[in-house]
């Protein structure tokens, strides 16, 4: 494989040169995609509780007041990158609610809840982004994300 022997030559060079190894994680960073069902590792489904309780805390304090006035309710699926210190990188609706007001509202409190804890150094070993994909359901109670 072209790549592995690649990486096997500048191997080497990046540990010798700390800034180099910097340099290359910055342009292949370790990205680890989490669900629900996909956080097995006690590390995983404990950084994700943590995440998930704080944008509930932050979503029930601004949930959408047009949802409460005007009874519109749906549900939508997004993905949050989260980098290793806690900033958020990025947002994304993968599906839609069908209310503008709603995918706004998920987008300004992810964007509220952000910075995020740091990642433990067990995920940190093995992760600079984690990419946590959730369904957001707005109904009459409160936010829930699941």
């Amino acid at each position: 494989d072209r790549e592995l022997a690649r990486l096997n030559q500048e191997l080497p060079r990046l540990q010798a040169d700390p800034d180099a190894l910097r340099h290359q994680q910055t342009r292949n960073p370790r990205v680890r995609r989490l669900e629900a069902v996909a956080a097995r590792s006690a590390v995983d489904a404990a950084y994700l509780a943590r995440w998930r309780q704080r944008v509930e805390a932050v979503g029930n304090q601004y949930y959408p007041e047009a949802s409460l006035r005007y009874g519109i309710y749906g549900s939508l699926r997004m993905l949050v990158t989260v980098r290793s210190d806690g900033a958020l990188e990025d947002i994304r609706i993968l599906s839609p609610s069908g209310h503008a007001v709603l995918d706004e509202a998920a987008i300004r409190i992810v964007r509220k809840a952000a910075p995020f804890p740091p990642f433990p150094e067990e995920l940190r070993a093995t992760t600079d982004r984690l990419e946590i994909v959730r369904t957001w359901q707005f109904e009459q109670n409160p936010l829930s994300s699941g």
